[in-house]
């Protein structure tokens, strides 16, 4: 029996809606204690002009923290200098046209060096900038008071410390 491959964009498309997707999710703070957030702009999959720290689809093959390291350098041209695991939420959301979505969202800290962050894909992102963990813009990304609940005072922790 052949097997058709779907193509990387066919992927996506079904990435949420015809199986669960998984995205890794990362907060991007530096040595201060601030954390990087991107406002989405019409481009990105959903959630326009939000706010939100950053994240994307589960690679086949590549290990959640691999994923992440690869997602930080393409959306914001950073190294990771050091990856902690959070914790993880079930993500339930409709799309834009009404479609019932489900993620399992993996959330990590991620230190990264200020100096080397840039929006490096400029048509998913409106505006974008360093914020102390108390003081967020709005409004930030519909799952984000769900995270503070679940791993704030983790993430007060790890960026404090």
């Amino acid at each position: 029996m052949t097997h058709k491959k779907l193509t990387p964009e066919q992927l996506r498309s079904h990435k949420g809606i015809s199986f669960t997707g998984v995205t890794t999710a990362f907060i991007c703070y530096d040595k201060d204690g601030r954390i990087f957030v991107a406002q989405r702009s019409k481009n990105a999959r959903d959630e326009h002009g939000r706010w939100d720290c950053g994240g994307g689809g589960l690679k086949h093959g590549q290990s959640l923290e691999e994923n992440v390291r690869r997602e930080v350098k393409e959306e914001y041209g950073a190294d990771v200098k050091k990856l902690e695991f959070l914790g993880y939420l079930d993500i339930f959301r409709e799309t834009p046209d009404g479609k019932p979505t489900h993620w399992l969202a993996m959330y990590f800290a991620a230190l990264v060096d200020p100096k080397q962050v840039k929006i490096c894909e400029p048509e998913m992102v409106d505006d974008s900038g360093w914020f102390a963990l108390d003081s967020f813009p709005s409004p930030m990304h519909s799952y984000f008071p769900k995270f503070m609940d679940a791993f704030g005072e983790k993430l007060r922790t790890i960026i404090t410390s």
